[in-house]
């Protein structure tokens, strides 16, 4: 760990030395505490060990990577990978077919980072063996599978992911969704929104689509503020408090209130004003979460306290129709009986439900209230469980 510690620090004299041992020694159990490390240490610091590593590099000693493949971090694959190419060059290629087809999964992920700096004309033929490994379950292989396929404008294994957003299965589609963002189809983004808009993973594959568009270009259409609404209902159940940052929040809701206030962003910072102050008045939402990341969710929780809720509860009430995406949202934000009444007036069985269930809490539904959604509702099951709220 003293050597880690090195690795890691500020001083030229103790980075640079470990960092040329490492390499030079083929060091691979110190390589394999650093990457244990990964989840512990800020990108910016693993940024600095990468580089720190690509400089030790050098003709001499780039082969001894090569015993590293063993250990797979996502933080030193692609400079692993750049380095083995800048110096070995495609003379090396037969070695790294060799590991991508016998390899284990780490090894052969990290043959496929290798395989995306070689032209296109020397893996074309192993573009069978890699859609495979494109699907596989591991998911760095996964992704640097896609890379590739995508860096050769694989239109076969385009064809099959858009086909599983077609699928019945929601987890099909939702791998469908990830691989189309993996391969960077930006052409099929109406299609991913479609599908997020019918799914029940709704905020999973919302926590996608800004991996595939910059969430600063997504604000500017309705769509685009609904991902958000889903990105943000999913903190912290199924998005990590961190993406705060890598989805620049702050920004945003201050973009959207002084600038591009609507009703459906007003949706969106109404959601966000809730979540925010549930996540500040709850130790246990951010207690594995870094000093960065703390203060990043304590300032946007400010700024949002400082924006006037009764301003946006005001205009969110334009949303509270059948046919608004935004009304599930808009929903949650609604005090008064008539309003939610008007909206059990509606085929839709999900919106429906979540009225009465928002009646209820409020100590407000009423048998009328479940005869209007029992007319409304075909299915006997549904019909049930109404009678029995």
């Amino acid at each position: 760990m003293d050597l880690i510690k090195k690795l890691t620090g500020k001083n030229p004299d103790e980075y640079e030395g470990v960092a040329k041992s490492l390499v030079d020694n083929s060091d691979v159990n110190l390589f394999a505490k650093l990457v244990k490390q990964d989840d512990f240490l800020f990108d910016f610091v693993k940024n600095n060990v990468a580089n720190r590593i690509k400089k030790a590099v050098n003709q001499d000693n780039y082969l001894n990577l090569l015993n590293f493949l063993d250990n797979y971090s996502p933080s030193y694959d692609s400079v692993i990978a750049e380095c083995l190419y800048n110096f070995g060059g495609i003379e090396i290629l037969p070695a790294m077919k060799e590991i991508f087809v016998n390899g284990n999964v780490e090894k052969k992920a990290y043959a496929l980072k290798y395989f995306s700096f070689v032209p296109r004309e020397y893996v074309e033929e192993l573009l069978p063996l890699i859609r495979q490994t494109a699907v596989s379950e591991f998911e760095p292989l996964s992704i640097n599978s896609i890379e590739v396929l995508s860096k050769m404008n694989d239109e076969i294994f385009k064809t099959e992911a858009l086909q599983k957003l077609n699928s019945e299965d929601e987890f099909e589609q939702y791998n469908g969704v990830k691989y189309l963002v993996a391969f960077k189809a930006l052409d099929v983004l109406p299609q991913i929104l479609q599908v997020m808009k019918k799914s029940s993973l709704s905020e999973n594959i919302a926590s996608e689509i800004p991996y595939l568009v910059p969430v600063e270009d997504l604000i500017k259409t309705d769509d685009g503020v609904l991902v958000l609404c889903n990105i943000v209902s999913a903190i912290p159940e199924i998005i990590p408090p961190s993406a705060v940052i890598d989805y620049n929040l702050f920004s945003i809701f201050e973009d959207l209130y002084l600038n591009n206030l609507s009703s459906s962003s007003a949706v969106l910072l109404r959601l966000a004003q809730v979540k925010f102050a549930e996540l500040t008045s709850n130790d246990e939402y951010l207690y594995d979460c870094d000093k960065n990341t703390k203060d990043e969710v304590f300032a946007i929780n400010q700024l949002l306290v400082g924006i006037d809720s009764y301003k946006l509860k005001n205009l969110l009430y334009d949303e509270l129709y059948d046919e608004s995406e935004f009304v599930f949202f808009a929903v949650d934000f609604v005090d008064e009986a008539e309003e939610l009444e008007a909206l059990l007036d509606t085929k839709n069985p999900t919106l429906i439900l979540k009225v009465l269930l928002k009646l209820k809490d409020k100590q407000m539904l009423t048998q009328s209230h479940k005869d209007i959604a029992s007319k409304n509702i075909g299915e006997n099951e549904l019909k049930q469980y109404i009678e029995a709220l």
